[in-house]
């Protein structure tokens, strides 16, 4: 239970000296000025705390809110509970254990602790599936009966695969109550669940890479009356609280981001010897995984607009869109490409996709206009490292040399780099082209034709409306969510509290920006 600050906060600003110090349970990264960034451990003073959901605090000597429920309170920093005596109200000493209570804090026992974060696992994951049942019965129910306001591939854009993740969370808390011991929750051993459901818990890449079509869809939607007032009925219906639906759609997002710094928690307060430990371990690596493997595939699926972009600057495209086999830039640089019979040399530039090499001729005026020349399927090739030296096959002296061989059809290509180590930079590509192919097979990770297509449209509009080239066609996105504000929000309270949905709470608005400084899913 959260305890009630403010009359502490009240005694503090009465100028009694009194401090109250809280400890940073998760990481909290902002881009917001008038929000308190910390991460894990750090030791937060609490300065105000009148509202349950935002307290206000300082570290050193920066101020600002943070979500109380990233926190625990401290009585005391360096001396353990016991030897702490409080002063209770009417100024006698009280008992640790009564101040304990009081205050919801202090050195509890490891055990106590470990109690603590299992039950929050469990609870929160009870509670996250009463959200699920919730969006899929109140919301996808609702719409599917009304065929002259949704089409299922609108169903599909707005809710992603969440009836999926709804039947995969369902199982895993089922899972998850069997390793629950009731009577002594601390031996309660959760780590294989985790283990178990690791790969399952991938289906989340596609919720998350599909979030921003379906805040752009509801936002399309919302503009015209009779949807707001679906929604609403649908929210009412269902005696959900008062958040609008891109609102409640965010919370799977929140949730795999969760799973790693709950799973750190549990960590932190298990004994090596614990029957659950190297499980527990274990779990948070996976963990850690599958949120990197979903960043991963949210920023290859931001990519393929860049790739989109770049293929529309190349004068005289020739054959498919690069996007039709690649998703990846690689690497890309300048080579001399030597070719036969006539051993003929040529500068060209060279940009490495998975899958293919492509090559370009940059305009002798120009320098900045490039022409498409051709392009390799790296599929079918072997990279071969040539010493310095004659060639027999080219009968021509060479000098930081690598050779590209299909095996079917026989082709070789020639390529010298100017210095060797800009050769041994092309040499390792090749190899992280391979490895990159062979990830993409094991993972499962495609790009569907819709993406391609959307992707290769907003290039070409760009182009030829003479946009700047660097402008992420992704920014609509963002500048929705940032946009977003409900009405009922009290003016006094930060506008992101709106958004406060799963536990942590964390804000949707910068999002993408922020999952990758997120410790746990630092590489």
């Amino acid at each position: 239970a959260r305890v009630d600050l403010a009359s502490c906060h009240f005694a503090a600003s009465e100028g009694d000296g009194s401090v109250v110090y809280a400890e940073a349970l998760w990481d909290h990264v902002t881009m917001d000025d008038q929000e308190l960034g910390f991460k894990a451990g750090d030791v937060i003073e609490v300065m105000d705390a009148t509202n349950k959901e935002w307290w206000w605090g300082r570290i050193l000597d920066s101020e600002g809110w943070f979500p109380a429920s990233f926190v625990r309170l401290r009585v005391n920093q360096d001396e353990p509970m016991e030897d702490y005596p409080m002063k209770a109200e009417d100024g006698k000493e009280e008992d640790a254990s009564i101040a304990a209570r009081r205050y919801g804090v202090g050195q509890i026992s490891k055990d106590q602790m470990r109690t603590n974060v299992i039950n929050e696992i469990i609870s929160t994951e009870r509670d996250y599936i009463k959200h699920l049942k919730d969006i899929c019965e109140g919301y996808i129910k609702q719409c599917r009966k009304r065929a002259d306001m949704f089409t299922e591939e609108q169903l599909k854009t707005i809710f992603g695969n969440i009836e999926d993740i709804y039947k995969c969370q369902k199982k895993f808390v089922k899972a998850l109550e069997k390793k629950f011991n009731k009577d002594h929750p601390h031996l309660s051993e959760v780590g294989s669940c985790f283990l178990e459901y690791q790969t399952e818990f991938q289906i989340y890449s596609e919720y998350c890479n599909n979030h921003p079509n379906a805040c752009m869809e509801l936002s399309r939607l919302t503009k015209v009356n009779k949807y707001v007032y679906f929604f609403e009925a649908c929210r009412l219906l269902q005696k959900m609280i008062d958040i609008s639906l891109d609102g409640f759609l965010l919370t799977p997002v929140q949730k795999i981001c969760k799973y790693p710094l709950q799973l750190a928690e549990l960590l932190k307060y298990t004994n090596p010897q614990h029957r659950d430990f190297k499980d527990v371990e274990a779990a948070l690596n996976a963990m850690k995984n599958v949120a990197r493997l979903i960043n991963e595939r949210k920023r290859r699926l931001e990519n393929i607009d860049k790739i989109a972009q770049w293929q529309s600057s190349i004068e005289d495209w020739e054959g498919e869109d690069v996007l039709v086999r690649s998703s990846e830039l690689i690497y890309s640089g300048e080579l001399t490409k030597i070719s036969q019979p006539q051993a003929k040399s040529q500068q060209r530039m060279f940009f490495l996709f998975d899958h293919q090499l492509v090559c370009c001729k940059k305009d002798l005026l120009r320098r900045d206009i490039l022409y498409y020349k051709s392009r390799i399927n790296m599929d079918d090739m072997e990279i071969v490292d040539m010493e310095d030296g004659k060639d027999k096959d080219f009968n021509i002296s060479v000098k930081n040399a690598f050779k590209l061989l299909c095996r079917d059809p026989e082709e070789v290509y020639l390529f010298c780099a100017k210095k060797p180590e800009q050769k041994q930079r092309w040499l390792k590509a090749f190899e992280n082209e391979r490895k990159q192919v062979q990830l993409d097979q094991e993972t499962g990770f495609s790009i569907t034709e819709v993406q391609k297509k959307q992707a290769m449209l907003n290039a070409n509009k760009q182009h030829h409306t003479g946009k700047p080239k660097g402008e992420s066609v992704t920014r609509p996105y963002y500048d929705f969510l940032m946009r977003q504000k409900h009405p009922t929000l009290p003016t006094n309270l930060p506008q992101q509290q709106v958004f406060m949905l799963a536990e942590p709470k964390r804000k949707p608005s910068n999002f993408w920006q922020n999952i990758s400084r997120l410790t746990p899913f630092r590489k």
